[in-house]
């Protein structure tokens, strides 16, 4: 119900990717969710039953009372319920598994509208004292939901994210985007993300304007508009950088993939992640990653990219530092993602639906 097409960002892909994975042999699964999620998602609708509400889920009070009406009444006779959007509404049913992605909303507050905040500060932890097992994605997150909540270690499950096999099959080729979005010849470096202020670009914008610019390097920016969306705009299309940044907000897949695996790096400087889920879709792409040492991601790129602190001056040698390891880089990514496949993310949500049923 919470998962809106196109507006929720890479918890969009971690619910689908399970949903592909999950073995569906041994779990019967029908999917609750907005209208408009068949269309956006075919490959689920292929597998699983969906039933989708008569709205479209962006308007939360209707949605929250969805929840605990419409839903409450699809959901009778199931034998678990699983809750993917970290709330468990006030009337609902058990057992219940309950996925959350990260508790941002705790180490950012200032990133967070205030009603969507006194939303969360009240809803978030009763809801995690209610779910008989919680998953989430890594082991960051796991330890700050018992730091946080109180919750005991062993009811809640790791349920990492996962790549489907067919990722990159339909990407776009290099001289049809270069011709689409008037890249020129030279290098890219890609950041794929939602403008969010967590999400570090204007973090990115000063390491171009101090360092990145004069290697001559082009920084591509994709995702939908976020919270700072005025001042990277404003940012991005200054004297200084408008002739080396190139900002197309949202893309489809293929576009997506093809950029990715074109790159000369990904890079990722978010100040908080409870996954990131583009640092392993580049792993899978071929294509080397930077990153920050934020939250989970050291856990998530391990030794298959360069983690760096949020410092500018840190990620002046970057570019170099990877095109002198990218071997090393690439060898280790492609034996990192076999942690990182659908199939072993649907199977990591069997077991908490285990649990949950035991």
């Amino acid at each position: 119900m919470w998962c809106v097409p196109g507006a929720v960002g890479g918890s969009e892909e971690y619910l689908v990717r399970q949903l592909l994975g999950i073995p569906h042999t041994e779990f019967d699964v029908t999917v609750c969710a907005p209208k408009g999620f068949i269309a956006a998602h075919p490959d689920v609708a292929n597998i699983h039953r969906i039933i989708e509400s008569d709205h479209d889920g962006r308007s939360r009070p209707r949605r929250v009372l969805a929840e605990s009406t419409w839903l409450y009444t699809r959901s009778n006779g199931a034998a678990l319920v699983h809750h993917g959007g970290g709330t468990i509404p006030t009337r609902h049913r058990s057992p219940t598994v309950l996925t959350i992605h990260d508790l941002q909303y705790r180490e950012f507050p200032q990133y967070v509208r205030s009603h969507k905040l006194a939303y969360l500060k009240t809803v978030m932890p009763r809801s995690a004292r209610r779910a008989d097992v919680i998953a989430v994605p890594t082991q960051f997150v796991r330890q700050t939901v018992v730091d946080a909540y109180g919750i005991e270690p062993d009811r809640i499950v790791v349920v990492q994210h996962g790549i489907e096999n067919t990722l990159g099959m339909s990407a776009t080729g290099e001289a049809e985007l270069r011709q689409k979005y008037a890249l020129g010849v030279g290098s890219i470096v890609l950041l794929p993300a939602m403008t969010h202020p967590h999400k570090g670009h204007l973090f990115v914008l000063d390491v171009m304007e101090k360092y990145w610019k004069d290697q001559g390097v082009q920084l591509v920016l994709i995702g939908a508009a976020g919270a700072a969306e005025d001042a990277v705009n404003q940012r991005a299309h200054s004297t200084k950088l408008n002739t080396c940044v190139k900002k197309l907000g949202r893309v489809s897949k293929a576009d997506r993939d093809g950029l990715i695996k074109m790159s000369t790096a990904l890079i990722f400087p978010s100040e908080y992640e409870g996954f990131g889920a583009p640092v392993i879709e580049a792993m899978a792409l071929g294509t080397p990653v930077i990153s920050s040492d934020q939250a989970c991601l050291p856990e998530v790129v391990g030794d298959a990219g360069l983690v760096l602190p949020l410092d500018v001056d840190a990620w002046a040698r970057a570019l170099d530092i990877v095109e002198s390891r990218r071997a090393q880089y690439l060898e280790a990514a492609e034996r990192r993602i076999e942690n990182f496949t659908a199939t072993a993310s649907g199977r990591a949500l069997a077991s908490a639906y285990r649990l949950a049923l035991s």
